[in-house]
C-alpha cells in the first residue's frame, strides 16, 4: 500500500504523535526533503522543549546534510526565535516543536529565507509527496527508508551550533522604545514552555519587577496546557496578578510564538484590543501611514483605530499563511488575529508574541494610568468569543443560516471565509473546521443584550 502522510502533513506544518505517526526515521526525511524542495544550500533548526524535540530536530539535520546541506542549530528557542535567525542569517529554516497541544505530539513548522513559510500551497504538498515516495521505494527495495533520500555523489553538509538567544532579544529591544518607561510589576506565565527560556534575556535590564510563573521547561506539561487561549489555563496567572497586585500579566503558549495579556484586575484583554493597540503604535512609528491587516472575526474596534490613526485596514481569512501573503502583497506593517498572532514587517512579516508583549509594556509604561483604563479606548464592543458546535453536516447548517438572514432588510452576506453575516448594529461569522466536524461562531455587537441575542439565535440554527 502506497504510503500516505496526509493526517501528519496538515495546511501549514507537520504536526502528529510520536512515535505512533512519526519518528526520527522520517524526520530524516522531512529534513531530506525540505533541502531539495526548498534548493537550500544552507538552513537553520531550532526545538523546543518536548522530550522527543532534540532527536527529532538532530535527524533532519542529518537528513538535510547528506544532501549536502550546511545546518546551523540554534538549538532550545521559541517559534520566533527560529524565525529571527530565518531573517537574520537569510536562511531557510525548521522548527520543532507542537505549540499548544499536549506532550505526546510534535511537529515541524518550516519556513524559506526570511521567514516565508511553507505552507501546503508553497512546497509542503511536494515535501510530503517527496516523503512518501521514498518510503514507497524503501518499502520496494527492502532498504531503510532514510538510505532512498541520500545523495550519493553530494558531500555532507556540516552541521554546526550557534547560540542567538542574545541576538534576538536585542533585535526586538531594537524595534520598541522601552528606554523611559516608568517601573511596571508584570507577572509572566509561561506556561513550562519556552517563554521561560525567552523572558528572562529578553526583559534583562528593562524597569520591570518580573514574577514568573512555570518557567521550567518541561514538554509535559505539569502545570496546565501551554494554551492560553482556553480560559481554563489562565486561571492561575489572574489570581497572581490579583496577590501581587501587579500592573499585568502575560501568558505564552508552548513555542512563545503568541501572547495573551490580562489587566491589573486579572481581567482578560480581548486579542482585538491588543491588535488596535499595536496597530496605533505602528502607525505612529510610520508616520501615520501604512497598511494594517485583520482577519474577518477581529472586533470592529480594529479597523476603526486603523482608520482614526491614518492607516488602511485590509481584512483577510483566518489563517497565518494568509495573512502572511496579504503582508507581503501589501507590504502591510502590522497584522493581527483574534488568536493572539501578531505579525510585523520589521521582523520579516512574521508573527512575535514576544515583539506584541514589549509594545504593550512601552504603551503602558508611557503613561500614569492603569491597563483597564488603557486598553478601554481599543474595547468598544461585546463580542461572543469563538464557540464551536459540533454539526452531522456542515454545508446544510450554513445553508439553513444564509435563508435565515438573507431576506432581512439592511443586512449583508459575505463567504470570503465561511459566511459573514452584517447588520448596522452587530456581525456574526459561522466558519467550518477544515479538521473536525465544527463550526465555529464568532458575534459582535455595540452591546451586550443585542450581542447574546444574535449569538443565541444563530446557535439555535447551529444546532438544529
Amino acid at each position: 500500500m502506497a504510503a500516505d502522510l496526509s493526517q501528519l502533513v496538515k495546511a501549514y506544518d507537520v504536526r502528529g504523535v510520536v512515535p505512533d505517526q512519526w519518528d526520527e526515521t522520517l524526520a530524516e526525511l522531512f529534513g531530506a526533503a525540505f533541502a531539495q524542495v526548498t534548493g537550500a544550500d544552507a538552513i537553520v533548526t531550532g526545538h523546543d522543549m518536548r522530550p522527543s524535540s532534540p532527536g527529532l530536530s538532530r535527524a533532519f539535520a542529518r537528513g538535510a546534510a547528506a544532501r549536502g546541506v550546511d545546518v546551523t542549530e540554534i538549538g532550545l528557542c521559541s517559534t520566533d526565535q527560529l524565525y529571527y535567525a530565518s531573517g537574520a542569517f537569510g536562511l531557510a529554516g525548521a522548527m520543532f516543536t507542537a505549540s499548544h497541544n499536549p506532550a505526546r505530539y510534535n511537529g515541524i513548522k518550516m519556513c524559506r529565507a526570511g521567514a516565508a513559510p511553507v505552507g501546503q500551497d508553497t512546497g509542503l504538498t511536494e515535501i510530503r509527496e517527496l516523503v512518501e515516495s521514498w518510503l514507497d521505494e524503501g518499502a520496494r527495495t527492502s532498504q531503510a527508508p532514510a538510505s532512498g533520500a541520500a545523495t550519493p555523489d553530494a558531500a555532507p553538509g556540516a552541521i554546526t551550533r550557534r547560540d542567538t538567544l542574545e541576538d534576538y532579544a536585542a533585535h526586538l529591544r531594537g524595534l520598541v522604545d522601552l528606554t523611559s518607561i516608568r517601573p511596571l510589576k508584570v507577572v509572566v506565565d509561561a506556561g513550562n514552555g519556552m517563554g521561560g527560556h525567552t523572558v528572562p534575556t529578553v526583559f534583562a535590564g528593562l524597569p520591570l519587577t518580573l514574577v514568573p510563573m512555570y518557567f521550567e521547561l518541561d514538554g509535559t506539561f505539569p502545570n496546565h496546557e501551554a494554551n492560553p487561549l482556553d480560559p481554563a489555563n489562565i486561571v492561575d496567572l489572574q489570581k497572581r496578578v490579583r496577590e501581587e497586585a501587579a500592573d499585568l500579566g502575560i501568558a505564552f503558549d508552548g513555542d512563545a510564538d503568541r501572547c495573551f495579556v490580562v489587566d491589573e484586575r486579572g481581567e482578560p484583554v480581548s486579542p482585538s484590543a491588543i491588535t488596535a493597540l499595536v496597530a496605533a503604535r505602528e502607525l505612529a512609528r510610520h508616520g501615520g501611514k501604512g497598511t494594517v491587516i485583520h482577519n474577518l472575526i477581529t472586533s470592529w474596534s480594529v479597523p476603526e483605530v486603523v482608520r482614526e490613526n491614518g492607516g488602511t485596514p485590509v481584512r483577510t481569512r483566518v489563517g497565518h499563511s494568509f495573512i502572511k501573503a496579504e503582508m507581503a502583497a501589501s507590504g502591510a506593517i502590522f497584522g493581527g488575529e483574534h488568536s493572539a498572532h501578531y505579525y510585523f514587517k520589521d521582523f520579516w512579516n512574521a508573527d512575535t508574541g514576544m515583539l506584541a508583549a514589549l509594545h504593550v509594556l512601552a504603551a503602558l509604561g508611557g503613561q500614569e494610568g492603569t491597563l483597564s483604563a488603557l486598553v478601554a479606548q481599543y474595547d468598544r464592543y461585546a463580542g461572543s468569543g469563538e464557540i464551536n458546535s459540533t454539526v452531522d453536516d456542515q454545508t446544510a447548517r450554513l445553508a439553513a443560516i444564509r435563508a435565515a438572514y438573507e431576506p432581512q432588510e439592511g443586512i449583508t452576506l459575505d463567504e470570503l471565509d465561511g459566511l459573514t453575516v452584517t447588520a448596522a448594529d452587530w456581525w456574526f461569522n459561522v466558519r467550518p473546521s477544515n479538521t473536525e466536524p465544527l463550526l465555529r461562531l464568532n458575534a459582535e455587537a455595540r452591546d451586550g443584550g443585542t450581542m447574546a441575542r444574535v449569538r443565541d439565535e444563530v446557535l439555535a440554527i447551529i444546532r438544529g
